[in-house]
């Protein structure tokens, strides 16, 4: 029995349905990203400023210390 496989994008339907399952997947997957760094903003927000001392940051500093891993300071 043969087996053959072909790297020729799909087309037509399949295709158009592959890319709108793409689009929402990245889509929520942004969403997602943004809620849980937006909820670690606001638990350090509540935080006092002896408590962030002890972490290294000021409270101006909080956005920076929150996003990281995604931009060099």
């Amino acid at each position: 029995m043969a087996s053959i496989s072909s790297n020729i994008p799909a087309a037509g339907f399949s295709a158009k349905v592959s890319a709108l399952f793409a689009s929402i997947s990245s889509g929520m997957i942004a969403y997602m990203e943004r809620r849980a760094r937006s909820e670690q903003i606001a638990a350090l927000q509540a935080k006092s400023d002896d408590e962030l001392a002890k972490l290294g940051i000021t409270r101006e500093q909080i956005p920076a210390y929150v996003f990281r891993d995604l931009f060099y300071v």
